[in-house]
């Protein structure tokens, strides 16, 4: 087992049926919220104040987790900016039967500083204990330069897309109308989805916003899809306890499989 480090914060869940989707696997959802769980409190750690939720990297995963099965995580603060920082997160699945152990997912996250007042705090360096430490933080600076930079290009796609008035349509017989895949949902903050400050929880959002994704996407393929990877999620502002969430979701395209 890895070296455990002082800095580091660990969560173990046992994966149960209510976990779990029509598989007996577990679901995007509550692996989502754990991430975003285990990364905030060591954001806050390190910190000493609130955090929020700002981004989470794309995310890949790689093996699926089943019901009896554990999931542990792993989460350290990488480095620290002025008032944001970002958050390495492993996330492995151990069989309790055969001690065996797999990484499911390596992913970061950025959060940012919120302390009481709404005042700002400027974090404190890192303290760098190990290889593997003076490793992440040097290339969290580059991350952190490609994560504006994914935001800029996206920002500019959109906007050139939405010059242009010439759409592909496509006429196969077994085309599925887009309309048909789309997906609607609208969700109350409460108490529960939130923090002591009233924030919704970042890996709440992300959650809604798998579940919604995952049933435009069983409309389209008439199963029980599995979700494989995420691209970026951004918050672009806050949300509280009594607003009303809107998620929209639309299957875009298609690929081999």
């Amino acid at each position: 087992s890895e070296q455990r480090s002082p800095m580091a914060v660990y969560m173990c869940r046992a994966v149960l049926p209510a976990h779990a989707g029509p598989r007996g696997e577990l679901g995007a959802g509550p692996l989502l919220r754990w991430m975003d769980a285990a990364a905030c409190l060591a954001a806050e750690k390190h910190a000493g104040v609130s955090c929020v939720t700002a981004s989470m990297d794309d995310i890949q995963f790689e093996e699926a987790a089943r019901v009896g099965q554990i999931i542990a995580i792993r989460t350290k603060v990488n480095r620290a900016f002025k008032t944001s920082m970002e958050v390495g997160i492993k996330v492995t699945v151990q069989d309790v039967l055969t001690n065996a152990e797999k990484i499911v997912s390596v992913a970061y996250a950025t959060y940012v500083a919120k302390p009481v007042g709404g005042g700002k705090v400027e974090l404190k360096p890192v303290q760098l204990l190990s290889a593997e430490d003076h490793l992440e933080h040097s290339l969290a600076i580059e991350r952190r330069r490609i994560r504006l930079g994914y935001v800029q290009v996206f920002q500019k796609l959109m906007q050139e897309s939405n010059k242009e008035g010439d759409f592909y349509t496509c006429e196969e017989e077994d085309a599925v109308s887009t309309e048909h895949t789309h997906v609607q949902s609208t969700e109350l903050v409460l108490p529960p989805h939130a923090n002591h400050h009233g924030n919704t929880f970042g890996g709440q959002i992300m959650a809604w916003m798998q579940t919604v994704a995952s049933i435009s996407a069983s409309r389209l393929c008439r199963s029980h899809p599995i979700l494989k990877a995420v691209n970026m999620f951004k918050f672009w502002g806050p949300s509280f306890v009594g607003d009303r969430l809107v998620f929209n979701a639309i299957v875009n395209n298609t690929f081999h499989n």
